[in-house]
């Protein structure tokens, strides 16, 4: 393969941490994975930080802590506002906790929930906004939180594809009451799998950890959301709140510290490649590429073929795939294109034909923590020459 969706960004020191583990042999999580936790609450300025099995278990965490919090709760039939283009593991939990989707579409340029569609899309039941910052490009995010704070809603951020990302100067992932990241392969750090939720309450992270593992009382022994009993042969086994198995692994957590002192690193190479991916397509008007807001950590490069092209996205990956250059989805496309939207109460706020033309249009490839800019003069070449180069006139 001449251009792979992904390489790794580990070395000597990955394998040393996971050799040390393994040394040890204790293998669940422990005492790396709260190291992890420390060194990614200091790091992201927040109180709290909570490792988990991956990024989509951090999102059901946050999800389900918000839900049996002792004031204002997340209830049944309360309304949430997403972005038309996510990933699956955004939405499902909302769904799994019986709240009603409220869709808005895209902004065609960012591939970010257009917030010019906020307040049509508010009711009186809406009780929680769902900020995503698409593929290292951070959403509205000062703009959300005003909103929010306006409102009294919850701000979720599902920073999951844009971990060091920043907008003036803030880390995405530190406007909302809840951040959430992955660090799965091809992610900005990866941990083999893996995720972080982060929050400055410490009733939801108290909560967020009992439910990480069975909902016992175990791991938040002291915590104010509970009153300990006298019984310590109980209170080792007593399980406070329906959750899950969603802990991290011990290796993973290992990893993770080693991960997380390269991040800025790994987040500058991705840039210094976007300079030139942005440098031979941004002038090229047969291709719509993501705009930067702020300082997007670009987890890969989007291109949408322009509409006046007429059909030829099939040509164009055909002549990709003969390249040997590999493509995906942007991200999960248009959910509401996806079968398993049936199984979801939802409205749609307006239309989402930013997010159809995303769909049926777009593309990405991937970025690297490593210089790729040979490659992109490659797939410049390869997409120019499979492209008409002029465009219809109507």
């Amino acid at each position: 393969m001449k251009y792979e969706l992904a390489s790794s960004s580990w070395d000597e020191k990955e394998i040393a941490a996971m050799h040390a583990v393994i040394d040890r042999g204790f293998f669940t999580m422990g005492d790396a994975v709260k190291q992890f936790e420390s060194d990614f609450a200091a790091k992201f300025k927040s109180k709290y930080a909570l490792m988990t099995s991956s990024g989509s278990t951090a999102n059901l965490l946050g999800v389900a802590a918000l839900s049996y919090r002792e004031n204002n709760p997340l209830q049944r039939g309360d309304e949430v506002i997403v972005p038309a283009i996510s990933w699956a593991t955004t939405y499902y939990p909302l769904q799994q906790y019986g709240l009603k989707l409220k869709f808005v579409d895209v902004d065609l340029q960012t591939l970010n929930m257009d917030v010019s569609q906020l307040e049509a899309a508010l009711t009186p039941k809406t009780k929680m906004v769902v900020a995503v910052s698409i593929l290292g490009n951070p959403a509205e995010l000062i703009k959300m939180r005003e909103f929010c704070d306006a409102h009294d809603l919850i701000l979720f951020e599902d920073n999951c594809e844009s971990m060091g990302a920043k907008l003036g100067g803030q880390l995405a992932g530190t406007f909302g009451d809840i951040g959430t990241f992955s660090s799965f392969f091809s992610h900005h750090i990866a941990t083999m799998e893996g995720g972080m939720l982060i929050t400055d309450d410490e009733e939801i992270y108290a909560i967020a950890k009992s439910m990480r593992a069975h909902g016992w009382s175990r791991d938040i022994q002291g915590s104010s959301v509970f009153e300990q009993k006298d019984d310590e042969f109980f209170e080792g086994y007593r399980f406070l709140f329906p959750g899950y198995n969603a802990r991290p692994l011990e290796l993973s957590g290992a990893i993770g510290v080693e991960q997380l002192t390269k991040l800025d690193g790994l987040v500058q190479q991705r840039r210094d490649n976007a300079l030139k991916f942005v440098e031979l397509f941004s002038k090229d008007e047969r291709f719509i590429i993501q705009q930067e807001n702020g300082e997007s950590s670009w987890f890969s490069f989007t291109i949408i073929l322009n509409p006046k092209l007429g059909d030829v996205r099939e040509k164009v990956m055909a002549a990709m795939r003969a390249a040997e250059i590999q493509f995906r989805l942007v991200t999960g496309g248009c959910f509401l294109r996806h079968d398993v939207i049936r199984y979801f109460d939802y409205d749609v706020v307006g239309n989402v034909d930013n997010a159809n033309i995303v769909h049926d249009r777009g593309f990405f490839v991937g970025n690297h923590p490593c210089d790729i800019r040979p490659q992109i003069d490659y797939l410049y070449q390869v997409l120019s020459d499979a492209t008409p180069h002029h465009l219809a006139s109507n």
